[in-house]
């Protein structure tokens, strides 16, 4: 019974764990913004999503393999199984530094607000399976 509660938030559960890993690299490029030679870095998020959720994308089936040839799924434990990716250079900097803070700032808040949203969503969910408990 827990386990299917539990795959029931699993799309969700790894949605805020890319988000909050995604705010940590945003405010890592913030704040290295006057460090000479950084360089900004980021991940493309849908997929990485795609590959943490073994390329569901939201749903909670599972592969059915009908030939003993077929690959297996990926795996997607961790959701970390991507690398971060070196941003273009928007503005050259004399000093090296690739960020731009105009750039970073929409970032972060584009994906604070993804992060609230995802939140709310969940919210609900739980709020929903609590009414139907209850009766």
């Amino acid at each position: 019974m827990i386990d299917k509660i539990a795959k029931h938030f699993d799309f969700q559960q790894k949605t805020l764990g890319l988000r909050a890993y995604r705010t940590e690299v945003l405010s890592s490029n913030i704040a290295n913004s006057d460090t000479p030679y950084y360089k900004s870095v980021d991940f493309n998020f849908k997929d990485a999503l795609t590959r943490a959720t073994g390329g569901e994308a939201g749903s909670s089936l599972g592969v059915n393999k009908t030939h003993a040839a077929h690959l297996d799924g990926v795996d997607g434990t961790d959701g970390k199984d991507f690398k971060l990716q070196y941003r273009s250079e928007v503005q050259p900097s004399i000093d090296g530094n690739t960020v731009d803070m105009d750039l970073e700032r929409s970032a972060f808040a584009d994906n604070a607000l993804k992060y609230q949203s995802t939140l709310t969503f969940l919210n609900r969910r739980i709020s929903g399976l609590a009414d139907a408990i209850k009766g």
